[in-house]
């Protein structure tokens, strides 16, 4: 069976698409499944990464200086059109070039900037197609969407009225994406016991307005001298050179870059400082309480629902957020390590780390 993959990561989009779509791709790989991908090259891709883990890659050309604004084709209401890099019929016109010959029995389209009307161009062309989502702002014609982000009481309703009848749901972080290395490590750790010693840093593959030399500057606080931190830079971010400086200015601080996977370093972390993306859901799995900044509008909801609820501690937005106020929150969580360990268990319970492996069974059914 033949599978594709429309995704995009970029400088702006940031990288987290491509993470998901490549757990997913690995496992319906080691279930006899081919997956394919197509990607717009836009700065900050990750076609080579792909590449990398073995998969072949359908390029899509930029368009220079392209606006969605000035393109009649283009449907600018969508809140997130700018990030497909084109029109979305010219998007859907070489996406149905790239698949042709290969005649996919499974779509997984994983893009903010693709709705119904792209997804009903490529519908005769393929036998099944699914849809990742995390903002329920626009309808979709799919067999299978898969939300794996958690509202509260809203989570089972957010895509009603927006799907056909027939959509099988997938929504959840019981359907978290996650890579296998997560639910192994999972089985081997000993309960947390809320002591927070050593911190990590990682505020998302891009990090556009530098977040984490924010986050450096709330650890140079005397009373946080003490502590272990690892920093973890993503493939995107702007200016790593000034981070690694910055680090090198503190004791006891260790940067970090181009890891695959943040697995071992959550494992031996005590508190994570993060933004509030996918990495969600691999740091609640292994149990590791967090401080959450959002750096994009489409975390905040999700992230107030999880704060209200005592899953995350939840700060707030990025320009919102100065180093005093994060520094602040890491004494406060040191300060009370029954609360730290209380948020692990209940994120381990939210996040059993089988995602995969269930959003897999249900595709193959």
């Amino acid at each position: 069976m033949n599978v594709v993959f429309r995704a995009d990561a970029s400088l702006q989009i940031g990288t987290g698409h491509i993470v998901r779509s490549l757990s997913l791709a690995d496992k319906l790989r080691a279930r006899g499944l081919t997956p394919h991908f197509v990607c717009r090259m836009h700065a900050g891709n990750m076609v080579a990464a792909i590449r990398q883990q073995g998969y072949g890659v359908t390029e899509l050309p930029t368009i220079p200086a392209f606006s969605p604004l000035a393109a009649e084709t283009c449907d600018f209401r969508l809140a997130h059109a700018d990030w497909l890099g084109s029109d979305w019929k010219q998007d859907a016109d070489e996406t149905r070039s790239a698949i042709q010959d290969s005649k996919p029995d499974l779509l997984i389209v994983d893009h903010y900037a693709i709705d119904k009307r792209w997804e009903e161009q490529l519908r005769p062309h393929v036998r099944k197609l699914m849809v990742i989502d995390d903002l329920a702002d626009r309808r979709h014609e799919c067999d299978f969407l898969l939300d794996q982000n958690w509202f509260g009481d809203d989570t089972l309703g957010r895509y009603r009225g927006m799907i056909p009848d027939h959509c099988i749901t997938m929504l959840g972080p019981e359907y978290a994406l996650l890579k296998p290395e997560y639910s192994m490590l999972r089985a081997q750790m000993p309960p947390r016991n809320g002591k927070a010693e050593r911190i990590l840093v990682f505020m998302g593959g891009s990090d556009p307005t530098n977040e984490t030399g924010k986050v450096l500057d709330a650890l140079a606080h005397p009373d946080l001298a003490h502590l272990h931190v690892d920093i973890v830079i993503g493939v995107n971010h702007p200016d790593p050179q000034s981070v690694t400086h910055q680090a090198a200015a503190r004791p006891l601080t260790h940067v970090h870059s181009g890891l695959p996977s943040l697995a071992p370093l959550m494992m031996h972390a005590d508190l994570m400082l993060s933004a509030g993306g996918s990495t969600s859901w691999e740091r609640m799995c292994l149990g590791l309480p967090a401080i959450v900044i959002s750096i994009a509008d489409n975390q905040i909801v999700t992230n107030h629902a999880m704060h209200a609820a005592g899953y995350i501690h939840f700060l707030g937005e990025c320009n919102q957020i100065s180093a005093t106020i994060i520094a602040d929150s890491i004494i406060q969580c040191i300060q009370q390590p029954q609360q730290l360990q209380q948020m692990s268990q209940m994120g381990q319970d939210l996040v059993p780390g089988s995602g995969t492996q269930r959003v897999c069974d249900i595709l193959l059914d």
